[in-house]
């Protein structure tokens, strides 16, 4: 058994989640990721973020099985290792501000004429030109400026963001699949490439038919809560103890709907009778549900509507999500132990390969503790150089 990037290895100059997550998806495939750290270490690490014992879980999530060193990358000394690094690497990942790369002597044109097969990766927020090039890009601010806001929540409601950190995650996603492919050519062409991720691109980008109904029409959605501008009924609906979504997309779904619900009328009304019509009357209709919903529990109208292949879930919370029977079967729950806080579980790899083996799961690692090592096996540094280096400010973390 053998993870498909088995051999290959990433740079990480990246913090907090845009720039650790992509890399994150690479270790899970087997690549071995070295995340370089300034002295003062990821701000991903920021205990009162996400806290559990005084350990940021933001920064126990993203940087699993990564090994860290710290490289002050301000010293001569240490952009001297850093480019010793590359001569040996396959990708380089950051998400600096522009032109911090060029200050650090780590922009593509340097970090190419050192090793022509380099895959630098960059994620930033609005690209590394143009006007808004400096603006913070924080994963509010993209949310909000991509439009994901304004359609986000309940009607009449003020302004939603995603539950998750989604335009942080878009840029892990897109800058994972991009430097997949960039490996790929790099098998016919011998010769790396830059890549570039925007989160607004990719916030964009996830706008999906929403978007394209704007553009190609002029549609400006609304916020529709759980419900779906286009299909009735579509949304979550109260239970006698908790909510439960429906959602009949085609109408052989909708017939199946109102036998389990054992209203003859409701199959029977004209104003239900296609979803064009359902769309008109929708009020009506959800209210109509909602009333006879309300008469039985979540597991009762589960277990007649997925009898009748109705689709339908509970709305669960995550600690009824994670006890679901996929999660086990899938082996989406993940472990390993950690030096500063112990048992840490966490959502596990979702890509499922024939031979893959068990997913990899190393601890986040302390702040600069495989800096010996690594300089010491990939870049043949004596005990001697490495402790001078440290004594000189140039390195940190280790022994």
């Amino acid at each position: 058994m053998t993870h498909p990037l088995a051999g290959v290895r990433v740079l990480e100059l990246g913090q907090i989640i845009a720039g650790t997550y992509g890399s994150q998806v690479l270790s899970d495939l087997g690549a071995e990721v070295i995340k370089i750290e300034a002295p003062g270490g990821d701000l991903g690490r920021i205990a009162s973020v996400a806290p559990y014992r005084g350990v940021s879980t933001l920064f126990l999530t993203f940087n699993r099985n990564k090994k860290s060193i710290v490289i002050n990358l301000k010293t001569p000394a240490g952009r001297a290792l850093f480019h010793d690094l590359v001569k040996v690497s396959d990708v380089v990942v950051d998400n600096f501000r522009a032109g911090v790369l060029e200050r650090l002597q780590a922009d593509y044109a340097t970090l190419s004429a050192l090793n022509p097969r380099i895959i630098q990766c960059s994620v930033t927020g609005f690209g590394v030109e143009g006007a808004y090039k400096d603006y913070p890009a924080l994963d509010i601010i993209i949310q909000a400026i991509s439009g994901h806001m304004s359609f986000t929540g309940e009607p009449g409601r003020p302004p939603s963001r995603a539950g998750v950190p989604l335009a942080d995650l878009s840029g892990g996603i897109f800058s994972c699949k991009a430097i997949l492919a960039a490996l790929y050519e790099r098998e016919r062409t011998g010769r790396g490439r830059r890549v570039e991720v925007s989160m607004f691109d990719g916030m964009l980008n996830l706008l999906a038919y929403i978007g394209t109904l704007y553009l190609t029409a002029g549609q400006l959605p609304a916020p529709q809560g759980s419900a779906h501008e286009f299909t009735v009924p579509w949304q979550a609906f109260r239970a006698s103890d908790g909510y439960l979504v429906i959602a009949t997309r085609q109408e052989n779904f909708w017939h199946k709907l109102c036998t389990v619900l054992d209203d003859p009328a409701l199959a029977g009304d004209p104003r239900f009778a296609t979803n064009p019509k359902r769309l008109e009357n929708r009020a009506a209709l959800v209210s109509r549900m909602e009333a006879i919903l309300r008469r039985r529990t979540v597991a009762e109208w589960l277990a007649a509507l997925r009898a009748a292949e109705v689709p339908a879930a509970p709305v669960n919370d995550l600690a009824a999500a994670f006890a679901e029977p996929p999660v086990a079967e899938r082996e989406m729950i993940v472990a390993y132990e950690h030096p500063e806080v112990g048992r840490v579980r966490l959502p596990g790899n979702p890509i499922k390969m024939d031979g893959m083996g068990a997913t990899i799961s190393n601890p986040a690692p302390l702040l600069g503790e495989h800096t010996d090592a690594v300089l010491g096996d990939l870049l043949r540094l004596s005990g001697e150089r490495i402790a001078a280096l440290r004594r000189e400010g140039v390195i940190g973390g280790g022994s």
